[in-house]
């Protein structure tokens, strides 16, 4: 039995727990001068007090003793894991089984851009009845505008005929101006339950329309037309 090490390993089991010499007396009903003795090594807490230190350090006796930490099972944290990545698979199967099961019905398209200025990742949702528009992850690739702007509109638009039907929009209106990049980063759109089904969507109405607006009042316009990659099907766009 090594008494430096005992009182060396004490003192760690101390300052693990974010306790003075104080606290940790008060926890076992000694001084604090004790517990500085125990830690120099020039006493030896009594036999109930070590018992006690084992139990809340989920150690046996005899490891204290020698000094010695309580090895790590490795086995029981390899099944910890396995039983953790388990329980994540199967959370991800019930949440795409939850999706297919509310998507039921539906057809899904994908929206992409004609215009080689700009990159989008778009879908369409629809039944016969209604129809839902996902925009995110929108890109400007068309050259460098380092420009900074304090006002920004990007509008989503549907025309029809002469008529131009504002859908939805994402405005940035801040006196800390941005730049085009920085403000498309937080552009999503999400139109659910959209009135109208897929079938008015073949001739490509859909469009983005940007307006930048920097400190001189200047305007920069962008129009970005948006197409599916295939029509709807003639059973559900009638």
């Amino acid at each position: 039995m090594n008494q430096e090490k005992i009182a060396q390993f004490i003192k760690s089991i101390r300052t693990k727990q974010h306790l003075s010499q104080q606290k940790f007396a008060e926890k076992y009903g000694v001084t604090y001068q004790a517990v500085s003795k125990w830690e120099n090594g020039k006493n030896m807490p009594d036999l109930s007090i070590l018992k006690q230190m084992c139990k809340d350090n989920h150690m046996n006796l005899d490891d204290f003793l020698d000094a010695k930490e309580k090895p790590t099972n490795k086995k029981k944290i390899l099944f910890g894991s396995i039983l953790l990545i388990l329980f994540i698979v199967l959370m991800i199967g019930l949440f795409f089984l939850l999706q297919n099961r509310e998507s039921k019905g539906f057809e899904f398209k994908t929206l992409s851009t004609t215009c080689d200025d700009f990159k989008l990742y778009g879908s369409l949702a629809y039944d016969n009845k209604k129809s839902s528009i996902y925009i995110s992850n929108i890109t400007y690739c068309g050259g460098n505008d380092n420009n900074k702007y304090q006002t920004i509109h990007c509008v989503l638009y549907e025309t029809s005929g002469k008529n131009k039907i504002e859908i939805s929009r994402y405005d940035y209106e801040n006196k800390k101006s941005i730049t085009l990049e920085e403000f498309l980063k937080n552009v999503n759109f999400k139109v659910d339950h959209y009135e109208k089904s897929c079938k008015i969507y073949k001739e490509n109405s859909l469009h983005l329309e940007i307006d930048a607006i920097d400190s001189t009042s200047e305007i920069t316009s962008y129009k970005i037309p948006l197409a599916l990659e295939e029509s709807c099907t003639n059973e559900l766009s009638t």
